[in-house]
């Protein structure tokens, strides 16, 4: 018979102990998981980061848990599935969690924090500790890489974070119908890393403050990669010439962003002779089809690009292309505006502004996952 090989488990040290996995019974937890996270939490540092980033104006001889600690111990409830703070009032009891977080799982008198210090916590956050913990995500990203990358993707987004209570900035949002919080979230977006995110009050950002954001994301990334070129992307909300002028006066910098069609005397008439064309080539394909009793075309799609400048946009070396798109239920044209000069429309249109909508699955997996919206 063949022979199976026993390997044991084995994790870093604890406060002077060793950890190793063990499956003969005993002390039970149904959070093992807490291990492998931490195990992360050590390798990837971000913590320790975040931890630099805050001023703890606690007096440290008073205290019973460090700021370290009750980042760790409330980042790992939440990856557990244990997303409210309520949760930790269970949980500082539970001896992975206690293990996971460097304290004796076994101690009864040494227990993790309740719910009421990391109420306090957040209260005590500042504007300043809050910008901080921002540049740690940004340099954190930057971290992530051994040597500068030739070209990265900073994908730009604003997601709704409905709230159900009094808090601090919450808005009422005519898109979303709902009072929520508006927080900018920014992906790599070739390697679905996050670059930093932003919360926000629940109204619609202005051209300034998104072009001010982004302008210190450009400002720290220039610091460690001077020559990578940055293509900064999202849809038609980030279509501002304050954002514009950011990019355009960045080093090695581009940027390909949705352009809506606005009043039907603007964009959608440079688009008309290309979707006539689009539509007697998608009539033509579609009576041939039936002629031969082939499945018919639902679409045709035919890139172009159009002599436009808003009265904003005075100074700015801007470029407009549009896909001229027909479908059976009628004509569905859509605008871009772009700096990038070399490339054919469809190239630009297809390769490197439509992968944009990947940034939503990263944002999906943060909320769905990570609980990322309970704020």
């Amino acid at each position: 018979m063949p022979k199976s090989t026993q390997e044991q488990l084995r994790f870093h040290p604890s406060n002077g102990k060793t950890i190793r996995a063990d499956f003969n019974g005993g002390e039970l937890s149904s959070d093992f998981g807490t291990l492998l996270l931490r195990e992360t939490i050590l390798q990837s540092g971000l913590i320790c980061k975040m931890t630099d980033a805050i001023n703890d104006r606690r007096h440290q001889s008073y205290i019973d848990h460090s700021l370290k600690e009750l980042l760790v111990q409330r980042v790992l409830q939440m990856a557990c599935g244990y997303e409210d703070a309520n949760d930790s009032n269970r949980l500082r009891k539970d001896p992975m969690f206690k293990l996971a977080t460097g304290r004796n799982p076994l101690d009864s008198d040494n227990h993790l924090a309740s719910a009421p210090t990391f109420t306090r916590l957040g209260q005590s956050m500042t504007r300043s500790d809050i910008y901080r913990m921002a540049e740690a995500f940004v340099h954190h990203f930057i971290s992530s890489y051994k040597l500068p990358p030739p070209v990265i993707v900073i994908d730009l987004d604003h997601t709704p974070a409905i709230t159900h209570g009094g808090q601090q900035m919450n808005l009422f949002n005519a898109k979303y119908q709902d009072y929520c919080y508006l927080p900018l979230m920014i992906f790599e977006g070739l390697s679905g890393k996050l670059i930093t995110a932003i919360l926000r009050p629940g109204k619609t950002p202005t051209g300034k403050e998104n072009a001010a954001i982004l302008e210190r994301v450009i400002r720290l990334l220039r610091k460690k990669w001077p020559k990578t070129h940055l293509l900064v992307r999202g849809d038609s909300h980030f279509a501002q010439p304050e954002l514009m002028w950011v990019v355009q006066n960045a080093p090695h910098s581009d940027y390909v962003l949705g352009k809506g069609a606005g009043h039907k005397t603007a964009l959608r008439p440079k688009a008309k002779e290309l979707l006539d064309e689009a539509r007697q080539a998608l009539k033509v394909k579609t009576e041939l089809a039936r002629l031969n009793n082939m499945p018919e075309p639902d679409r045709l799609r035919l890139y172009g690009e159009a002599e436009y400048q808003a009265k904003s946009w005075k100074g700015l070396d801007t470029r407009i292309i549009y896909k001229a798109e027909v479908n059976q239920k009628g004509d569905n044209p859509r605008f871009i505006v772009t700096s990038m000069k070399e490339a054919s429309p469809e190239v630009i249109y297809e390769e490197l502004y439509c992968p944009r909508g990947q940034d939503e699955n990263f944002i999906k997996h943060l909320k769905s996952d990570l609980s990322g919206d309970r704020l």
